[in-house]
């Protein structure tokens, strides 16, 4: 991909993100006053730990993925091999 490309997927990514933040903002003041009408908590913050339980979960589950690719690459290098097929 070119740098013209690249740069503007950058920008497109940072404009949605700064849309959702606006959104986020407009929206905050009429989700407090449905919390009061209706008298549900706003839910609490996730703590420091639960953040980091939360990452080391996804890398967990990333790293899982990772290494059944690996392996099945391995495996399908060594079928080609033991076939006679040319090796890529």
């Amino acid at each position: 991909m070119n740098k013209h490309f690249e740069d503007a997927l950058y920008y497109m990514g940072r404009a949605g993100e700064h849309a959702k933040e606006g959104v986020m903002e407009e929206l905050d003041p009429l989700e407090e006053r449905f919390r009061e009408l209706t008298g549900k908590e706003e839910e609490p913050e996730p703590s420091r730990l639960e953040k980091l339980q939360g990452e080391l979960k996804e890398l967990e589950s990333r790293a899982e993925g990772e290494a059944k690719t690996a392996i099945q690459d391995a495996q399908e290098r060594i079928r080609r091999y033991r076939s006679g097929e040319s090796a890529e």
